[in-house]
Parts: C-alpha cells; structure tokens; sequence
C-alpha cells in the first residue's frame, strides 16, 4: 500500500468516527430521555394534580409515536439527505424537550412528548442506515457493537440518574439535562455529518403513510393498553385497537407488495437470513423487556424492595450489556454471528428458568446476579443477529432493513411486555398471598424461559454466506 493509499485510508477512517461519534450522541440523548421519565412520573403527577392513568399516557404516546415514526423512515431517507434529515429529527428531539421543559400544563407537556418521540423515531433507524452504510461489511459488527453499547448504556444510567435529579431538583430538571446535549450534537452535526444514503426521492403514497400510522399504532397502543389494564385483554379498547390494527396492516402490507415505490419494503423479507435474524432479534428484545417490567413489580410489590434497589438490582445488567457489545461487535467480525447466538441464547433460556423459581426469600443479590448473566446472554445474541441479517441486504434496501428492524423491535416489546404482564396476573394465586402473587411472575418467565428455547433451536439455522464465501473462495 502507498503512503498516499495508507493516508486515504487514515483520513476515511478519521471521518466514520466522527459520524459515529455524533450519530451515537444523538441515539445516546434519545433512549436516556425515553428512560428518564418513568421514575419521575410520580412527581409530575402530585405537581400538575393527574391520575395514575393519565400520567402513563406521557410514556404511552412517546411509544406510539415513535413507532409510528420509525416505518416512515425508510421513505424520508430516500427523500432528504443524511445531514438535512439527522439535523431535523435532532431538531425536533430538541423542540420538544425545549416544550416539556417550560410546560405549564398536562397538554403542552403532551405536545412536547408527541414531537419528541417524531424526532427520536426517525434517528434510530437513521443511525443504524448510516452505521452500515459507512462501515465495510468486516467492520460492521465492531461498529454496531459501539452502537449497542449507547443503547444499553443509556437505559443502565437513566432510571438511577432520574430518582437522583427528581429528589433534588425539580422534575422539569430531567428535560434540562437533555437538551445541551442536542444543541450541541446539532452544532457538529452541522459541521462535520456529511451525506452517505442516496436519494431515490420515491413518491409519497398518503393512504400508505395512514394506514402504516394505524396498523403499527393500533397493534402497539393494544398490546401496552392490555399491560397495564385492569382488564388486560378483555378491555374494548384493547380489543377495538388490535381489531383496527391489525386490519390496517394487512391492508398496509397487501398495498406495499403492489406499489412500485412503497413506503416500507416487505420484499426483504425474501432473504430469508434476514427474516430468520429478524425473528431471533423479536424473541431475545420481547424477553429483555418483559422482564424489565416484571422484575420491579415484583421487587416492589411482593419482596418490598424500595423503587431505588429495584433500579440498582437492573444496574449490573444493563451495565455489563453495554460493555460486552463492542467486544461482541469484534467477535461477530471475526467468527460470525451463529455460535455467537447459540451460546448466547443457552445463557438466556438457563437464566430465565432460573428466574421461574422464586419465592418471598429471593434476595437482592440472586435476582442482580442472574439478570446481569442474562443481559450478558442478551448482548451476545443483540447486535450480532441484526448485523448478520443487514449484511445480506444490498445497499439500496438498507434503510427498508434498518426500519424493519427497528419496527419489529418496538412491537416485540410491547407483546413481550404484555404478555408477561398479562401471565403473571393470570397465573397468581389471591388466596396464598404473596406466595400467590410470587408464583404468577415464576409462570411469567417460564413461559419466556421456553420462547428463548425457540429462539435457540432457530440460532442453529444461521449463515454468513459472504464471510463463508470470502473464507473458501
């Protein structure tokens, strides 16, 4: 290689991470406000004098509108460049943080969430387009490894950093802390992103873009809505958004395999290493979340564990999920991403069992230890599959790839939530108590402990033709 090659090299290797370092700064601030807001809701709640289930509505339109946003994506990528497009949803992440912060009332602090949530739904999957994009397919996975750290960081510090600034400050203090972080990444943004997708500019089919809103809206407002109702899936709203949802999408899905340009490209799904990958990242996220929901309630609930020691026992996990991403981003560079989910999806099924044997007496120390296996479990399987499934789709299709993904996340995560909220209620026991209750959340994970085995017997069938190709050539 020449010196003027080796200083070529240098120069494009300078420019991947300073995007990465302004694209992860921008992920970083998006998924630590998402995180923020649960631990302060209590405290907005007794200032602005709301009920309990109309404050859950401030997390709630976040989730809705952020999955409304994310299908929409892959058609703004083709319509506006990189740099227009990350500086506009930056630009409405902040605007909307900028509104809650001075929010007087319930509905403008509502307002500030629905643009907020526009914002940080195009900027994920954006990220993980550009991410691709930029890195050579032997780099990718160390590259989304770095991406992965920031997912997993921001929530590890989110629920800790909220309890401490709501104690001391007041709650608007939560919004304070976001924006400079925006305006800043704004700021260098503005300098230094440079464009990388290229614009096909594909024309805008309006009756797509609703019924995208309503399939994907109704079928996530369903499945939160039957978390937390007292009436889980018996309750008409449920029903009425699932039934709206789910007849909305079809015809979506039906409309796209017919349009020459539409809006998300389910014609991916033809690859099918991408549809595997897919499937496994659905099961591996539906178990990460779920039990991030249950293992609080039943801390506080039914061990009487304080909120701040329910937070601290999910630390280590999440902590450890964040460290061992890029380290797996290297691994999968080197040695793919099947046994990578093999033995990760092994850890996962053997901890989540290990969870569905807990009485009253579990301790702090066993419910901390054997998450923090778990989520090391997790990020082994995390951003390895989704890289291996992104690796096979050709260029042009990525931001389509990117937004699937993110798309198929945020709906396993809400069934995932649901139904192991829905299980543990089910399958608690009024008449023993606590024991009772107890032995609802053991079902809750025994049934995700034996979806995990699914997702392990599907590890088995993952390729990487290209690597596998480049290796025996």
């Amino acid at each position: 290689m020449t010196e003027h090659d080796q200083k070529q090299e240098s120069n494009q290797k300078t420019k991947r991470t300073t995007i990465m370092l302004v694209l992860i700064s921008g992920a970083f601030a998006a998924i630590l406000n998402q995180t923020l807001l649960a631990t302060a809701l209590p405290h907005i709640m007794a200032d602005l004098h709301l009920e309990e289930s109309t404050a859950q509505w401030l997390t709630s339109i976040f989730m809705l509108v952020n999955g409304i946003m994310i299908p929409v994506t892959a058609l703004l990528i083709g319509r506006f460049t990189t740099r227009t497009l990350f500086i506009t949803a930056m630009g409405l992440f902040g605007l909307g943080t900028l509104i809650c912060a001075v929010a007087p009332t319930f509905g403008l602090l509502m307002v500030g969430r629905i643009v907020q949530a526009a914002g940080a739904g195009i900027i994920m999957p954006l990220m993980q387009t550009i991410l691709m994009l930029i890195y050579p397919v032997e780099n990718r996975g160390s590259a989304m490894g770095m991406f992965g750290l920031v997912i997993a960081f921001a929530p590890a510090i989110g629920p800790t950093l909220s309890g401490y600034l709501v104690e001391q400050f007041p709650w608007r203090s939560l919004f304070y802390v976001v924006f400079p972080i925006v305006v800043i990444d704004i700021a260098i943004a503005y300098f230094l992103l440079r464009n990388v997708t290229e614009r096909t500019n594909p024309r805008v089919d309006v009756l797509s873009i609703i019924l995208s809103s309503l399939g994907f809206g109704g079928l996530l407002y369903g499945f939160s809505v039957a978390g937390s109702s007292p009436n889980g899936w018996g309750s008409t709203q449920v029903i009425v958004s699932m039934i709206v949802g789910a007849i909305s999408l079809t015809w979506f899905i039906l409309r796209q395999l017919k349009l020459k340009e539409p809006i998300l490209e389910f014609r991916i799904f033809k690859y099918k290493m991408f549809t595997l990958t897919t499937a496994l990242g659905m099961v591996v996220f539906m178990a990460m979340i779920g039990a991030a929901t249950v293992l609080p309630i039943l801390m506080q609930n039914m061990l009487g564990f304080s909120a701040l020691e329910s937070g601290l026992a999910l630390l280590p996990g999440a902590a450890l999920m964040g460290l061992m991403n890029p380290i797996t981003g290297r691994l999968f560079d080197k040695f793919g991403a099947r046994w990578l989910a093999v033995i990760g999806l092994i850890i996962v099924s053997v901890t989540t069992f290990m969870f569905s044997d807990m009485t009253t007496e579990t301790t702090f120390a066993y419910i901390a230890a054997v998450n923090a296996v778990r989520m090391f479990g997790v990020a082994m399987v995390m951003m390895p599959v989704t890289t291996a499934g992104l690796n096979v789709l050709p260029d042009k299709l990525m931001p389509h790839g990117t937004a699937m993904n993110n798309t198929m996340r945020q709906v396993s995560g809400a069934v995932g939530t649901a139904m192991m909220v829905t299980v543990m209620s089910n399958s608690a026991i009024p008449d023993q108590g606590l024991e009772g209750a107890v032995h609802g959340v053991n079902i809750s994970f025994f049934v995700v402990g034996f979806i995990a085995v699914v997702g392990l017997v599907m590890a088995f069938f993952i390729k990487n033709p290209q690597r596998d190709a480049r290796r025996y050539g």
